[in-house]
């Protein structure tokens, strides 16, 4: 049977080159300023609907300074709804879904942005499925998230996805059928991370099997993986 084209994870880390801003350009410009020290803000949230790409920025912060050899790591609470100890020594947390944090793992991200702030070293990214005010957390830890920058995710137009994924396709050397991509925003998920890695694994199978990429050979995928009907 075929490898299961259709469920793989990008293979790339993601980057901030590598996200397609759309209506997302301040937030954009506002991380690049962080990750070069260029912008003393020190606290920033994200907010936007599953898919948004607000994980993928986090993680790109994240590797963007390990890139620049200082300690940083995205963390997302535990089944328990618990943090991992120990955090405030790192240069950069990025803490993903502050929604599903529980008693304790709120009240360890409030006492974290003040130890932050009072430190007056380290940068705290959160992310979440809606602004602040608006997450059922605890008063006093949405109002410290709100302090410093936040800002909503955008998530890409069905055209802007196109034409990020026809561009992506062009930077590996090989033209991408409009219809490759009509057909997977039908049939596949919406987010982009996962449309870009299905359209890297199309291209490296394209590669072997020695056929161009057009949707007959998306398809014969498809069924063969039975993971798209």
């Amino acid at each position: 049977m075929i490898q299961l084209l259709l469920d793989i994870a990008p293979d790339a880390r993601p980057t901030l080159d590598g996200f397609v801003p759309g209506r997302n350009a301040e937030l954009l410009a506002a991380l690049r300023g962080i990750l070069a020290g260029t912008d003393p803000e020190r606290f920033l949230y994200l907010w936007g609907a599953e898919g948004c790409g607000r994980t993928h920025l986090l993680q790109a912060m994240v590797e963007g300074f390990r890139a620049r050899q200082l300690s940083a790591a995205r963390v997302q609470p535990a089944p328990s709804g618990e943090l991992p100890p120990l955090l405030e020594s790192l240069d950069c947390v990025a803490v993903d879904d502050v929604e599903r944090l529980g008693v304790d793992g709120q009240l360890a991200l409030f006492h974290l942005f003040n130890r932050l702030r009072d430190s007056g070293r380290g940068v705290l990214l959160a992310s979440g499925s809606a602004a602040p005010s608006r997450t059922g957390l605890r008063e006093d830890l949405a109002t410290r998230l709100a302090w410093g920058l936040v800002y909503q995710v955008h998530g890409l137009s069905d055209e802007e996805k196109v034409q990020a994924l026809e561009r992506h396709a062009a930077a590996r050397g090989f033209a991408l059928p409009r219809e490759v991509t009509d057909w997977l925003l039908r049939h596949g998920r919406r987010d982009l991370p996962w449309l870009v890695a299905v359209v890297d694994a199309l291209d490296r199978h394209s590669l072997q099997v020695k056929r161009p990429v057009t949707l007959p050979l998306l398809r014969e995928i498809a069924q063969a993986t039975l993971d798209l009907q």
